[in-house]
């Protein structure tokens, strides 16, 4: 009888429908993996009977399974949209607490400053400093300071780079003022408040120059100098010892602390004064104003005082059969027996894909395909159709015979 090959052919293809029907709804759907409906051949076989005597019954779907090929990647220009180019998945903290994982990077910020999806599950990522080094291997919600200021940073430290132009006369000289050879900066008390310093250079004799120092506005002139020393090719002779620097908090002056000078790059070269680079490691309190996300996965936050800091990680993860994982509502899969547990790592990672932060990965179907598709599920279903409308003709037949 054809009847149950017919009606096995309409099940499978109204399901093939249904997969197809899918795909399509979703096509503009952020990070969606197009499904396939696989097909399989019944066959009713009894112990001893030979292989090609066996009549087919029909066919089944043994399968839908997802394409996890790489969808396209479009701009967005948004700092939190962020996509994945490569292999892995975004993890996420459901608000029941479980874990689920996620192809779509449309994220955002909560009113604490957690990195939320958009039905609030939360980003999962690494600890770092603020340099970016991963300070744990456990993954943890990500969340961004946006709701105070980073506190300022005491001076600890001042670097000069600069030439002191051997050709300079030896003082005393009238034609070489005090404070020819100068220059300055600005430091920062534990408060973030500036303090101006100032360097004044005096050739004292070959090779060997006198620093004279200025806090505050204070007078450099007054202030006991201290020696830098060069060697006959214009370097700095190793043996020069720079003392540490006295500063005092403008606001309370009672306030004081030492901060070591690096004049280890100075040289006297016959080259004009020059000052390459004059640095110091303080800065004044900020807020945030802006962020950015590294190929790495390294968020990086801009504050307004200059200050740019680490503030997490974004981690991915990957399944040794991605195949076994759960599709479920929302653009989220979850882990079960088959997939294995997830394997987690820093994006660029192993066989990790990096990531590609103010863009979006779109949905992998190919939508003229599935027209095509939709045409010939259409068709196998009409076929399936005849099949069971012509067997039945054949049995009015034999039931109408005299």
């Amino acid at each position: 009888m054809a009847f149950q090959q017919g009606l096995s052919g309409l099940n499978s293809a109204s399901r093939n429908l249904d997969v197809i029907g899918h795909n399509i709804a979703n096509a503009n759907t952020v990070g969606m993996k197009a499904s396939r409906a696989e097909f399989g051949e019944l066959y009713a076989k009894s112990i001893n009977s030979s292989g090609g005597a066996n009549a087919g019954i029909g066919v089944t779907v043994s399968a839908v399974t997802q394409l996890f090929t790489q969808g396209n990647i479009t701009v967005t220009g948004n700092d939190l949209d962020v996509a994945i180019n490569g292999n892995g998945f975004f993890e996420v903290k459901m608000q029941d607490g479980t874990m689920a994982y996620s192809r779509a990077g449309m994220f955002k910020l909560d009113a604490a400053g957690n990195i939320v999806t958009g039905d609030g599950a939360r980003l999962m990522g690494y600890q770092t400093d603020t340099n970016g080094a991963r300070t744990g291997f456990d993954t943890v919600p990500l969340s961004l300071p946006t709701g105070g200021v980073i506190t300022a940073k005491t001076t600890t430290s001042i670097a000069a780079e600069l030439n002191l132009d051997a050709r300079s006369p030896i003082v005393p000289n009238t034609s070489t003022p005090f404070g020819t050879y100068s220059t300055s900066l600005t430091a920062f008390d534990a408060q973030g408040i500036e303090i101006p310093v100032g360097f004044v250079f005096e050739k004292t004799a070959n090779n060997t120059w006198n620093v004279y120092t200025s806090v505050n506005g204070s007078d450099p002139a007054a202030s006991t100098p201290f020696q830098l020393n060069f060697l006959a090719d214009g370097t700095l002779d190793p043996a020069t010892v720079v003392p540490q620097l006295q500063l005092a908090s403008p606001n309370d002056p009672t306030q004081t602390f030492m901060v070591d000078l690096d004049f280890s790059a100075a040289s006297q070269m016959g080259l004009d004064y020059a000052v390459t680079d004059l640095s110091q490691d303080g800065y004044r309190p900020g807020e945030l104003t802006s962020l950015s996300i590294g190929d790495d996965g390294i968020i990086t936050a801009q504050y307004s005082n200059g200050q740019t800091q680490a503030a997490g990680q974004i981690a991915l993860v990957n399944f040794r059969n991605v195949q076994g994982l759960s599709p479920s509502s929302g653009g989220y899969w979850t882990a079960t027996y088959a997939s294995g547990e997830p394997v987690r790592g820093a994006p660029g990672e192993g066989k990790l894909g990096y990531l590609r932060a103010g863009a979006l990965e779109d949905s992998n179907v190919d939508l003229t395909g599935e027209l095509v598709n939709l045409m010939t599920a259409q068709r196998a279903y009409q076929a399936n159709a005849q099949t069971i409308k012509t067997q039945d003709q054949i049995m009015s037949t034999l039931l109408n015979m005299r």
